[in-house]
């Protein structure tokens, strides 16, 4: 509201100071009227017609003057015009589109404007200097260019790309970066990522590059480089990504399973592993339990210093079921702490069976029972 309200009142100055000086009439004009271009580039350039104190009326619009084999269109709301209808005091904006033909030599071609109508006449000379256009041109910024973090990190580059030549431009992106890494462009404040996108004349875009790496990445510090072409127009932006390093610990059994028989009352092995999957040692390993009431666990060994990237150990759990533990499953929690809050466990299920002495030992005393029954049949059987 305030923006419209500061453009009435400036157009209302405009208009009084027109009137002041004694001038009714129509303005035709446009900002830059002769320019350099480049051979073969089409040239849109914005024109406004102005009716100053004449009342409301058709004016009619043509290119009266256009070098040989120039194809020169006047446009307005997207179609061709010929007319516009002006209000007392208002302007209309139109497109003058210029397209030069397949080989045109450098040097200044003359193009002509009218507006007629109302009683009054307006013109517009136009020029363009083909040979002395901006050579096509591409920039890359970032706002931080040195990032750092784990490798887990989501890294993400705020990027500006600029088109510093005279014409539009359709730019591809590409990236230069460590094998496995994945590097997506995403223009500001959108969800969809691209890997080309067009861009105006004199236009800068922000783009937001996001990195993702590997977890098992090497603390280090690595570099990143951003390409962005079109056609002759190249630029490279280099960046600095510096990881920092992260234990990740996988503690499970060496045969992948989570369950087994224990036999109650006696220690029985459980072999485990312990992988260090992270970018950084993990130091100060020690083990603990959670046992069922009445058992024992221990651990050999029971503490590991440190354990460097993609190493592995070997860790034996022994566990001692009570003597009176009934047959039955048995949850025992094995857990593994380390430094940097570092901290895994598994949940391993003990089925509990009687050991087979004690079976043993039954058949054994039956045996007997049955002995000496048949020896007392014998014996007292016949009398």
């Amino acid at each position: 509201m305030v923006r419209k309200l500061l453009t009435l009142v400036l157009l209302g100055f405009g208009v009084a100071l027109a009137q002041a000086q004694g001038f009714r009439g129509l303005s035709l004009g446009t900002s830059y009227p002769e320019i350099g271009v480049q051979p073969g580039e089409s040239v849109n350039l914005t024109l406004t017609l102005k009716n100053y104190g004449l009342p409301p009326g058709v004016v009619r619009v043509q290119v009266a003057e256009a070098p040989q084999g120039w194809q020169a269109s006047l446009i307005g709301g997207g179609r061709l015009v010929r007319a516009v209808y002006l209000a007392p005091d208002g302007e209309a904006t139109l497109t003058l589109r210029l397209q030069p033909p397949k080989e045109v030599k450098p040097g200044t071609y003359r193009f002509l404007v009218r507006a007629e109508g109302l009683g009054h006449t307006a013109s517009l000379p136009i020029g363009l200097v083909v040979g002395q256009g901006l050579p096509q041109r591409l920039s890359l910024e970032a706002e931080l260019p040195i990032l750092k973090g784990p490798p887990t990190s989501s890294f993400r580059y705020r990027v500006t790309l600029k088109n510093e030549s005279d014409r539009d431009l359709l730019v591809s992106l590409e990236y230069e970066a460590p094998k496995g890494w994945q590097v997506t462009f995403t223009p500001a404040f959108s969800s969809q990522q691209v890997t080309s996108l067009p861009i105006k004349a004199g236009e800068s875009k922000d783009l937001d590059v996001e990195v993702s790496l590997p977890k098992d990445t090497k603390a280090d510090t690595y570099g990143l480089t951003l390409r962005a072409a079109a056609g002759e127009a190249k630029a490279e932006l280099a960046l600095t990504l510096e990881v920092t390093g992260r234990p990740e610990v996988r503690f499970t059994t060496k045969e992948g399973r989570l369950s087994g028989q224990v036999v109650a009352g006696r220690e029985n092995a459980v072999k485990l592993v312990v992988k260090n999957e992270g970018s950084a040692p993990a130091k100060n390993l020690s083990f603990s339990a959670m046992e069922p009431s009445g058992w024992e666990v221990k651990f050999e060994p029971e503490k590991l210093d440190a354990l460097e990237p993609g190493q592995e150990q070997e860790v034996t759990a022994r566990i001692k079921p009570s003597p009176k533990a009934v047959t039955g499953d048995y949850m025992v929690t094995l857990s593994l702490s380390g430094s940097d809050g570092l901290s895994e466990s598994l949940d391993y299920r003990a089925t509990v069976v009687r050991s087979s002495l004690w079976g043993l030992v039954g058949v054994g005393i039956m045996a007997v029972a049955l002995l000496v029954l048949g020896f007392a049949v014998n014996r007292f059987g016949r009398r």
